[in-house]
């Protein structure tokens, strides 16, 4: 049987037609607050951003100071912009962030995971380059507890046959 002799039978019994690719398609809500701006939270080993975003001259504020000042090094600095440089938005938003936990490294970790994540909810058409950079995937290697009987997570006391 063909199609519409299948979409005949199925209006004549009062079913709807079958769904077609344009309409099963639908288009991701963006997931905005009150005042225009995206909310996504960030984690890297042990720190935990939360990242605001909105439209603006792409300022970059982390913990009330500016990203510059926060993040010295400027390989820190990298990975926080490496979202808005991948997505092709990097003057185009202002990034309100307040991180807590963990050190420098993980800081801005936790700030690129929760901004690509912010960007995701601002524009969802986004979430293919996103996820094709590896940028909404939680790293989620934190450190190995020490075990009793060894110096370390795995380090053994130095052996001594005699």
């Amino acid at each position: 049987m063909s199609e519409t002799t299948l979409e005949n039978l199925g209006e004549a019994l009062g079913q709807e037609a079958a769904p077609t690719e344009a309409s099963v398609a639908t288009k991701a809500e963006k997931k905005v607050d009150a005042q225009g701006r995206a909310y996504a939270t960030g984690k890297r080993k042990n720190a935990i951003a939360r990242v605001w975003i909105k439209p603006g001259a792409g300022r970059i504020t982390v913990n009330g100071t500016e990203e510059t000042t926060y993040f010295a090094r400027p390989v820190l600095r990298m990975i926080l912009r490496q979202p808005l440089v991948a997505a092709g938005r990097l003057d185009q938003y202002d990034v309100v962030a307040t991180v807590t936990g963990g050190g420098l490294s993980g800081q801005a970790g936790a700030v690129r995971h929760g901004l690509s994540k912010a960007l995701t909810y601002y524009e969802p058409d986004l979430r293919p380059v996103l996820k094709q950079g590896g940028f909404l995937t939680r790293d989620s290697r934190v450190v190995e507890r020490k075990k009793y009987g060894r110096a370390k997570a795995r380090r053994s006391f130095q052996f001594s046959k005699r």
